[in-house]
């Protein structure tokens, strides 16, 4: 058993000692290549390259064959290069010999006197037929395939990455996939422009073969009379033979290549090997086999054609017919057997019941008369949007949006769409593609006519309008976006408004160690020496509802950190953390320089701040429904005031009573912004409008 170790050893070294050095025998080789077009070569070692000729032609042709993926043998417009130039060289050194010596080796008197029975006339018509096959039909066909392919991948290739990203925005295939797919699109466009330029030499090779046995006929015929004293018919005969044997041996090898070459550039759709693939797609269909056996029976009968043949040809195909037909039969009676199988495995498999919970973070599900939105071929660039709307989320929240999946769906209006949070739909509307919508910005002074509707994202009364009115409605004052752009904007705001329930505890982890990154040791004091991923999550959750934006994740955690020992209650840390981004806060609600706003009568404050319940699950304010009324009567009439003043709603309170204040509006008026003086810049002067009172 030693033995056969020791030999798989021994290969094995001489396999990595070949591709360890594999780039410097190849450069030997061109160079010597290139040498042998000037140095004679003896006879003894011109036959054995011409043997080597043969045999890389043998292992090429062989290659394409069993090839499945053109970018398998990716190196072969190099290959077909070498081997081109290999074969000019021996050509030089044969045809050196012959006008030399008359006399250029063994296998070139072989092919010249055994192949073709020592007549030069029929060599001459058999070497003139393997260059016409060559030129003509393979090296010319190669040639036009190899070119059409090159201008058809090159011009696919914009609708391949485009279909590349679709995928990837939709969640479909990951970043390394993505990139894995982008990198074989490009390594196809590479490999069929080389084709097409490496077919070339296919065609230059056939054009000198010709030339070199009009040279080597010619130039011997004259050597052979005037030099070595021979007549005519001898100098015509020796030389003759020679030139076509040296043709022959040369012209076989470029055959093979010049049919390599065809197999590959033609094998753009193979599922497997060339062999594989003729069984599988010609012996597929008993019925052709019958009807052939039919004709060729009919064939046979016929007076004058020869029966035998057809009739055993008949024979023939109607065996394969049969053992197809049977097959056929063995196969639908299992596939029969396999779906039972399958089908009661089916319904008594777990894992097949799990599956269906899995429920996608984000879908958008569009009617079939919005599909154009999401086709990049016909103009849509909704996938685009939706990559913005994630940056912008990630830019002013800090949030990272999970994958919207983009889904047709036939049950609902063709020009409708509704977004689905964990598969719960939160928000819904209706487009015009044809049409642009156009809003009252508060400075029309004169209206336009179109279809009435409500602007999805905020309820604004607008109107669908056709292109046709579009710059009438801008000038006349509206606001005009296109139909996409509703839809975008629609996105971005459920987004927004439902930014607490997509945070997650896994997107906590991560956006935690991101940070950690950068600040290891912070992360390491607060997760989960002080507090867990849950309870951070929470803290965010807390931010988000608010629209505060969680990208500061540092400031965040010192805060954190800071107070995580005194207290574990979430809320009164987002408090806390909420005055340390009182900048922040500032800069998004201040408006050049003051903060309008209303604010709770010193009463009102006492009355909430006495109201408070705490219990081991939170806290919470318990209000008399008759005063809990006359709060949302006398808050709506303060803010209806700033709303009229074309200011943003907003209620400032001390901070002691701000969390629990937004705790009794939040359901009357989810969108308002409460703040506290503590969240306020010193430099801010603050314009009180209005005092809440009850």
């Amino acid at each position: 058993m030693a033995a056969p170790q020791v030999a798989v050893a021994g290969l094995g070294g001489g396999g990595s000692f070949v591709q360890k050095y594999s780039d410097v025998m190849i450069a030997v080789a061109i160079v010597t290549i290139v040498i042998m077009m000037i140095i004679p070569l003896p006879t003894v070692l011109l036959d054995f390259l011409i043997c080597m000729n043969i045999t890389i032609a043998l292992l090429v042709i062989m290659s394409a064959i069993y090839n499945v993926d053109a970018l398998d043998i990716s190196v072969f417009p190099s290959l077909l290069l070498i081997t081109t130039l290999f074969r000019l060289a021996l050509n030089i050194s044969s045809t050196r010999l012959i006008l030399l010596d008359g006399y250029a080796g063994e296998v070139i008197t072989a092919f010249g006197n055994f192949v073709v029975g020592g007549n030069a006339v029929v060599g001459i018509i058999i070497f003139a037929i393997l260059v016409t096959i060559n030129f003509i039909v393979i090296t010319k066909g190669s040639e036009r395939v190899a070119e059409v392919s090159a201008r058809f991948t090159l011009d696919a290739m914009p609708g391949k990455q485009m279909a590349i990203d679709a995928d990837l925005n939709q969640g479909a295939i990951t970043d390394a996939e993505a990139k894995k797919r982008r990198e074989k699109i490009q390594r196809e466009s590479d490999f069929f422009g080389a084709m097409d330029g490496a077919s070339k030499f296919v065609k230059g090779d056939a054009i000198a073969a010709i030339i070199i046995i009009l040279i080597n006929i010619s130039g011997g015929f004259i050597i052979g009379m005037v030099q070595r004293g021979l007549d005519v018919t001898q100098a015509l005969q020796q030389y003759t033979l020679l030139t076509v044997g040296e043709g022959l041996v040369s012209q076989i090898p470029a055959l093979l290549i010049s049919t390599a070459t065809g197999i590959i550039v033609t094998r753009s759709a193979a599922e497997g090997n060339l062999g594989r693939d003729l069984v599988d797609q010609l012996f597929n269909n008993a019925r052709i086999f019958f009807i052939l056996s039919g004709i060729l029976i009919f064939f046979a009968i016929v007076p004058g054609l020869p029966g035998i043949p057809f009739l055993a040809l008949s024979a023939f195909c109607g065996f394969i017919g049969w053992n197809l037909r049977r097959r056929e039969t063995v196969h639908e009676e299992t596939e029969k057997v396999e779906k039972k199988v399958q089908a009661k495995k089916k319904a008594t498999t777990p894992e097949n019941i799990v599956s269906l919970l899995q429920v996608d973070p984000m879908e958008l599900e569009i009617g079939y008369s919005l599909i154009p939105l999401v086709d990049s071929g016909q103009g849509g660039d909704l996938l685009d949007r939706i990559v913005m709307i994630r940056r912008q989320c990630a830019l002013e929240l800090g949030l990272v949006v999970p994958t919207i999946r983009i889904r047709d769906n036939i049950q609902i209006k063709p020009n409708a769409y509704i977004i689905k949070l964990k598969g719960v739909e939160i928000a819904k509307g209706e487009l015009m593609l044809d049409h642009y919508l156009a809003m009252n910005s508060g400075t029309v002074f004169e209206e336009v006519p179109g279809i009435e509707t409500i602007e999805p994202a905020f309820g604004l009364p607008a109107l669908w309008i056709p292109e046709s009115e579009r710059e009438q409605a801008e000038l006349n004052g509206y606001t005009v976006v296109d139909a996409v752009s509703v839809l975008a904007t629609h996105l971005t705001e459920v987004i927004k408004q439902h930014a607490d329930e997509i945070l997650g505890r896994q997107e906590t982890q991560n956006l935690i160690d991101n940070l950690k990154k950068t600040n290891p040791s912070l992360v390491d004091e607060v997760v989960p020496n002080l507090l867990a991923v849950g309870e951070v999550q929470k803290v965010l959750e807390n931010l988000l509802r608010e629209r505060i934006s969680i990208r500061d994740m540092e400031t965040i955690l010192e805060v954190l950190a800071d107070y995580g020992r005194a207290t574990k209650d979430t809320e009164i840390l987002t408090e806390y953390v909420r005055h340390a981004m009182a900048r922040q806060i500032t800069q998004a609600n201040v408006q050049n320089g003051t903060l309008p706003c209303v604010t709770l009568d010193p009463g009102l404050e006492n009355r909430i701040a006495g109201a408070v319940q705490r219990t081991e699950h939170g806290s919470y304010v318990s209000l008399d429904p008759d005063s809990m009324k006359r709060l949302i009567d006398s808050l709506n009439t303060e803010l209806q005031k700033l709303t009229n003043m074309g200011c943003q709603p907003i209620v400032l309170t001390s901070p002691a009573v701000r969390l629990y204040f937004r705790k009794l509006v939040e359901r009357s008026e989810p969108g308002l912004i409460v703040l506290s003086q503590a969240e306020i810049e010193q430099s801010v002067e603050i314009q009180i409008l209005g005092v809440v009172k009850i």
